[in-house]
């Protein structure tokens, strides 16, 4: 496996910390992550995003999302209170955590579960501070050149 060095982005950069541990936490759990539960990552329009994991076999009860530094973790927990015997076994109830990394802005702002499938609706709420806006350039009455027909005739 090839692994590759940060630390000389990490001592020529200020401010830039979470994407350096986003990088490496991508590096190091991609390889070893599990694929379960499948995933979909939708976007709706520029501010609006939507996250769709097929969990089958799951109720609301056994399913658990928090956010936490820019972090949405999806825990998923089968409560075993009888012990079934089955002749073929393949729905997966495993246990599962699956994390996302949110961008900053980007909150949680509700989750459905319906037909096995838990949908999670996320919005970028950027704050009017950090918003562009328009400055205008103030300009000053008396300090004002402009060019008129005289001027040409004297620089003829």
């Amino acid at each position: 496996m090839n692994t590759i060095d940060f630390t000389p982005l990490y001592r020529n950069s200020i401010g830039f910390d979470r994407f350096a541990r986003l990088l490496d936490q991508a590096m190091s759990s991609e390889a070893a992550g599990s694929n379960y539960p499948p995933y979909d990552i939708e976007m709706f329009d520029e501010n609006h995003y939507g996250i769709t994991l097929a969990v089958a076999g799951f109720e609301e009860s056994e399913l658990d999302l928090q956010v936490e530094q820019g972090v949405l973790t999806v825990h998923g927990k089968h409560n075993q209170d009888d012990e079934k015997q089955y002749l073929y076994h393949g729905i997966a109830t495993r246990e599962f955590e699956r994390k996302f990394n949110l961008a900053d802005h980007v909150e949680v702002t509700g989750a459905e579960l319906k037909h096995g499938l838990l949908k999670i609706n996320l919005v970028k709420e950027i704050p009017e501070a950090m918003k562009p806006r328009r400055i205008e350039i103030n300009r000053e009455e008396g300090k004002v050149i402009e060019h008129s027909k005289e001027d040409e005739t004297v620089a003829a």
